[in-house]
C-alpha cells in the first residue's frame, strides 16, 4: 500500500521536513540509548510523519516497522517489554487510542507492561484528513483504564522531558502529541515531572487549566486580557493522569470570581475538563468551571489552523471564551 499515509510515501517525507518539532521525539530516544537505556522504537508505516526515522537510521537494530498493523503493534510492543526492553510505538492517535484500545487495556495496561505509546497527530490536527483520522476522544476513552498513564505534553521540548522522565517509571504510558508543528513554549532542557503542574500563574478574575497545544493559545489570550485589566492565569496540565490535584485546589483558592476554565483539543466530556470537574467535585468546592473545546460533536474537515479559529482553540478564540465566562 503506498499511500500518503506510507512510511515510503513522498508526501511524508516532505511534510516531515516541514516539522521540526518532530524531531525531539527521535532526540529524546537517541539520548536514552546514549545514556545506557535499553530501548527500542516502531511504528505502523509511519516513521517519516513522527520523525522517528532519525531514530531508525541512528539505530536500525533497535527499530521496526510494523505496517499498517496497529493493534498488532501494541501486542508485540507488550510482548518485548517482557524481556526488560522498553518500547516506544507511535502512531496517529486515532489509530493507536481508538483502534488498538481494546490492546492496550489487555496487553499492556492490565498486564503491567511499561511500553510508552505516542500518538500523534490528535485531535483535529489532521485537518483535512476527516473524523477517521481525528482523535478527540482519546483522552476521556484511555484516562479511563487503570494503570495507565496519560500525558499531554503542549511542545517539542516539553516531549522530550517527558522522555527522559520515563525513562526510570515502571508504568505504561501514552504521550500524546500534536503535529510537529506546535509553537515553542519552553526551551530545551526543560523539566518534567509526573503528576506535578507547571504553573504560569493564578489568576484573581480566572485561571485556565490547559494541556498539549492549547497551552501556548492559553499563555497567548491570558497576556491579550491581562492587557484588559483582567488577572488570568494558565496552568499548564501536561500530567493528565496522574493529576496534580493541589494545583487544581489553588487555582481555585486564588479566584475571587470564583470560576476556572479548561481547555483541550479534544471532546469536553471525558477530557482534561472532566477531570478537573471531579476533582472539585470531590474536594466540595463552591466554584464554576468552564469546560472548553469540542463541544461533544464532531470536528469540521478544514485545514487545522482553520478549525483552530473555527472551534475558538487558538489565542483570540480562547481569550473570547474566557471573557464572556468572566462576564457572566
Amino acid at each position: 500500500m503506498m499511500g500518503p499515509t506510507s512510511d515510503n510515501s513522498w508526501q511524508y517525507r516532505a511534510l516531515n521536513a516541514k516539522n521540526p518539532g518532530l524531531d525531539h521525539l527521535s532526540n529524546g530516544l537517541i539520548a536514552l540509548v546514549k545514556d545506557g537505556h535499553d530501548v527500542m522504537a516502531g511504528s505502523a508505516d509511519l516513521k517519516y510523519s513522527n520523525g522517528l526515522n532519525r531514530f531508525a537510521d541512528a539505530y536500525p537494530d533497535r527499530y521496526i516497522s510494523f505496517g499498517i498493523s496497529e493493534q498488532n503493534m501494541v501486542s508485540v510492543a507488550a510482548g518485548i517489554a517482557t524481556t526488560g526492553v522498553t518500547p516506544f510505538i507511535a502512531t496517529f492517535s486515532s489509530f493507536l487510542a481508538l483502534l488498538a484500545c481494546e490492546q492496550i487495556r489487555m496487553d499492556i495496561a492490565y498486564c503491567a507492561q511499561p511500553v510508552r505509546m505516542v500518538g500523534h497527530h490528535t485531535g483535529i490536527s489532521l485537518g483535512f484528513y476527516g473524523t477517521s483520522h481525528h482523535a478527540t476522544e482519546d483522552i476521556g476513552t484511555l484516562r479511563s483504564i487503570a494503570d495507565l498513564d496519560l500525558v499531554s505534553p503542549c511542545d517539542g521540548a516539553e516531549l522530550e522531558a517527558v522522555i527522559r522522565a520515563s525513562a526510570t517509571r515502571d508504568r505504561p504510558l501514552y504521550i500524546r502529541i500534536g503535529r510537529g508543528r506546535d509553537p515553542v513554549v519552553y526551551a530545551d532542557g526543560t523539566h518534567f515531572e509526573f503528576g506535578k503542574a507547571r504553573i504560569h500563574g493564578l489568576g484573581e478574575d480566572l485561571t485556565i487549566i490547559a494541556c498539549g497545544i492549547t497551552v501556548h493559545a492559553a499563555l497567548e489570550a491570558a497576556e491579550a486580557l491581562g492587557k484588559k485589566g483582567r488577572s488570568v492565569g494558565v496552568i499548564n496540565m501536561a500530567s493528565i493522569k496522574p493529576l496534580d490535584r493541589d494545583a487544581i485546589l489553588a487555582a481555585a483558592d486564588a479566584s475571587k470570581s470564583g470560576k476556572l476554565m479548561t481547555v483541550e483539543e479534544h471532546n469536553v466530556l471525558g477530557g482534561l475538563g472532566a477531570a478537573v470537574a471531579e476533582v472539585i467535585a470531590d474536594e466540595g468546592r463552591g466554584i464554576r468551571l468552564k469546560r472548553h473545546g469540542i463541544y461533544d460533536e464532531y470536528s469540521l474537515i478544514a485545514p487545522p489552523t482553520s478549525l483552530y479559529a473555527h472551534y475558538k482553540l487558538d489565542g483570540p478564540g480562547i481569550a473570547s471564551v474566557a471573557e464572556d465566562f468572566m462576564n457572566q
